[in-house]
């Protein structure tokens, strides 16, 4: 979750990363406070409102972790 609250750090606070977004503030102190996780929906456009100081598979290593090929 650190990850997360540095992405609301690099954008100025959660009202700034919620408009970002396109969702209200209060679904990001959600994701903080209460679920522990940002959806996966939203990590790549966190990525992309973060210039990629913060990356999906910094959010969300269990869907956007290293992948293997076979």
């Amino acid at each position: 979750m650190n990850n997360l609250k540095k992405a609301v750090e690099f954008l100025g606070g959660q009202t700034e990363l919620a408009k970002a977004l396109g969702v209200s503030q209060p679904r990001i102190w959600n994701w903080i406070n209460r679920d522990k996780k940002v959806p996966a929906e939203y990590a790549m456009p966190i990525q992309t409102a973060t210039n990629g100081k913060v990356t999906a598979r910094d959010l969300r290593p269990d869907i956007f972790g290293e992948q293997t090929t076979s």
